[in-house]
């Protein structure tokens, strides 16, 4: 269940910024049959944003709905502010918005929307929730939630007795949301969306201080926070300290699954997630990451072994911070 939607979703779902842009090219036709072979696998939680390929992402998604029935879409507002500040977040803007992802999804009434890491002023301002019932009492949204950076946001955010969910990235590199955000959201019925499961693909296991990535991959060109925050990218950890981490991750990883699966294993044995948004770039990878839900729970000599890498490579580099 989604938290205070009501709403049942898949434990993995699909990120859908992978297909809108920011990540290397990915074609619409790959990209329509990574969807495809996610719903296939059984994935129902799709997760967008109308800022992913300034809405390709979102039409996309649009397309998936039209061919497939009972999927659950969440999109995102906010990232389009100009300027990027608090005052720019209105009633007036929400609605321009929001016609603008109903239009690109094909639906008239949004699923979930979710303020998209917004100024933290926004967060706490009593007057955002106020306009964001009125939505929902319009029906152009069904619920809303916030996408957070931090901790501290979070659990604002988990305060509000109208938030049905709250986006957040946790991973086996990204840990401090386990001590107050996850209890907090199980006892106040909150959702958590697990964004950035696998460290933009550092817990793959796959890369190495030799690997490069296209100019317009923010793993290219935001490592430091050039575009945007740098915790959405390698989740904020020096790149050569997470490559050398990741390798000691998949040497613990068990007979039977790959080491991604490993890392969203984790996260699902995780109390409070609701879902887990791992991105794919094709449908290989979309089916892979759908089955690392049926997969069984981590041994405790396994998680003990994801402590410890994070503990001694991670933690002093990202803990601190968000």
């Amino acid at each position: 269940m989604l938290g205070r939607t009501g709403r049942a979703v898949s434990v993995v779902g699909m990120g859908c910024w992978q297909i809108g842009g920011s990540w290397g090219q990915v074609s619409e036709s790959a990209a329509l049959d990574t969807l495809r072979a996610s719903a296939d696998a059984g994935v129902t939680f799709f997760d967008t944003a109308d800022v992913y390929g300034d809405g390709r992402s979102e039409r996309l998604v649009g397309q998936l709905l039209k061919e497939r029935e009972g999927l659950f879409v969440a999109t995102k507002m906010g990232r389009r502010a100009n300027p990027f500040v608090a005052e720019s977040y209105t009633l007036e803007a929400y609605r321009g918005w929001l016609d603008r992802s109903r239009l690109n999804l094909g639906v008239d009434t949004i699923d979930l929307v979710q303020l998209h890491c917004p100024p933290p002023a926004v967060i706490s301002s009593e007057a955002s929730y106020d306009e964001l019932d009125l939505l929902v009492e319009e029906g152009v949204i069904a619920s809303y939630g916030v996408s957070v950076e931090t901790v501290d946001e979070a659990l604002t955010a988990i305060a509000r007795p109208h938030v049905a969910s709250v986006q957040i990235i946790l991973n086996a590199f990204r840990r401090k949301p386990l001590e107050q955000v996850l209890p907090a959201a199980l006892t106040a019925g909150v959702g958590i969306i697990a964004r950035v499961p696998l460290a933009s693909g550092l817990l793959s296991g796959r890369f190495t201080r030799e690997s490069t990535f296209a100019a317009d991959d923010h793993r290219t060109y935001n490592r430091h926070g050039e575009q945007f925050d740098k915790g959405e990218t390698f989740s904020g950890v020096p790149y050569a300290v997470g490559v050398d981490a990741a390798q000691e991750v998949a040497a613990l990883t068990p007979d039977g699954m790959t080491t991604a699966q490993l890392a969203l294993r984790w996260i699902l044995d995780q109390p409070g997630v609701s879902t887990v948004i791992p991105g794919a770039r094709d449908a290989d990878q979309a089916v892979a990451n759908a089955a690392a839900g049926s997969l069984p729970p981590l041994s405790a000599e396994v998680a003990d072994g994801l402590e410890r890498v994070y503990d001694e490579r991670i933690r002093g580099h990202v803990h601190h911070q968000w």
